[in-house]
């Protein structure tokens, strides 16, 4: 089962469960599942690699648009990336707990002070650098004219994207105990749209943090707090029409985008999250295992569960593929269509826990933690 760290909402202090497998200080816990062999049915193709820094006790996601890649480290470091090259790279002469947002224009990390700093996309030189007053751990998300940040308590603050003037700051109750989340923003036209702890699935308008609507994937359960948690895990994902999202301790379920309606729901737990295609939701779950349901009606297709208690990442789709990273830096390549292993690689021996991205038609991007860039492509 992958570790999950839980916090106060209200004060960021760690809790623990009794239960082995949630407590990373135990002994006890389970065993990662040995690999087996792979006889590949795909090619898994390194194109390029870099390097910008490690990620200390943080997590990192690169930014993709287009050809170029942007990355930061914790020591500081923002860098663009084009097929190999470096582009620039740049000290901003703090310490780094969250990045990179980027639409092509800016690309904005934050400091582990909690400072929003937007640098210049082209040339990597700062544009403005604005207080967000707390701590934030996931990415920045760019809309057209607005900088949005998620601090760790789930406020969401909006900053001008030409200034750093702050717009509007939105909030909304939260459980007391909450998974401390590394989940990034979807934006989509004049929305953000954010999970919650709790199970909610939050719009807000980009305009001025006004709520748009609020849906529920998941309802709290259980005598305990601990058994209570059910917040959203990763970035909500959007189809042609539908917003899925998927819960800790909780549900997956898809949403008609137009109404609200709920499509489909079902019993799930992940602390990573999901992605999708026109036909098929992916799903890491607690143990592992990586899941593909059926997109219009949530039925099982397949499950692959070889790679138990791994620390898998969010899985992500790439052409007739869907690639994870694993605790010991493995890559692994799933076919779509079945769950079967098409191909292995490694990125080192070191963890992989940033979320792949998407890399044109047949690539994606991986973020180990000791900073190194890897773009692969499958075939």
């Amino acid at each position: 089962m992958k570790k999950v760290v839980f916090a106060l909402a209200c004060a960021g202090a760690l809790v623990l469960s009794g239960c082995s497998s949630l407590n990373p200080f135990s002994s006890s816990e389970p065993k990662a599942a040995a690999l087996t062999a792979v006889e590949p049915t795909a090619q898994l193709q390194t194109l390029w690699q870099a390097r910008v820094g490690d990620s200390g006790p943080y997590v990192f996601q690169p930014a993709i648009i287009d050809d170029a890649i942007y990355a930061a480290a914790h020591d500081g470091t923002v860098a663009r990336y084009e097929n190999g090259r470096t582009v620039w790279s740049v000290k901003t002469g703090e310490r780094l707990s969250a990045g990179v947002g980027s639409n092509g224009r800016l690309a904005v990390v934050v400091t582990a002070g909690g400072d929003i700093v937007a640098l210049d996309a082209t040339t990597g030189g700062e544009r403005w650098r604005a207080p967000a007053g707390a701590e934030v751990l996931a990415p920045p998300a760019i809309g057209e004219s607005v900088v949005v940040v998620r601090a760790s308590d789930s406020r969401l603050i909006g900053f001008d994207a030409n200034d750093g003037t702050r717009r509007w700051v939105f909030q909304r109750p939260v459980p007391p105990l909450a998974l401390r989340s590394y989940a990034g923003i979807t934006v989509e036209g004049n929305a953000a749209i954010v999970g919650y702890p709790g199970g909610k699935l939050v719009a807000i308008n980009l305009a001025n943090g006004g709520p748009l609507w609020e849906l529920t994937v998941a309802t709290p359960r259980g005598a305990t707090e601990l058994e209570r948690v059910a917040d959203i895990a990763g970035t909500p994902v959007l189809g042609r029409r539908e917003i899925c999202a998927v819960a800790y301790q909780g549900r997956a379920a898809c949403f008609d985008a137009a109404n609200g309606n709920g499509l489909w729901s079902r019993e799930f737990s992940s602390s990573v999250g999901m992605d999708r295609d026109s036909r098929s939701v992916f799903i890491t779950d607690d143990a592992g295992a990586v899941h593909a349901l059926d997109a219009s009606t949530g039925a099982s297709v397949w499950k692959q569960d070889a790679l138990a208690r791994r620390n898998v990442t969010r899985p992500v789709v790439v052409d007739g593929f869907v690639a994870v990273g694993d605790a010991e830096g493995y890559v692994h390549l799933l076919n779509r269509e079945t769950g079967a292993f098409a191909a292995r690689a490694r990125v080192g021996k070191i963890a992989i826990v940033a979320d792949p991205r998407r890399f044109g038609s047949q690539g994606f991007v991986v973020q180990a933690r000791d900073g190194g860039i890897h773009v692969f492509e499958a075939r």
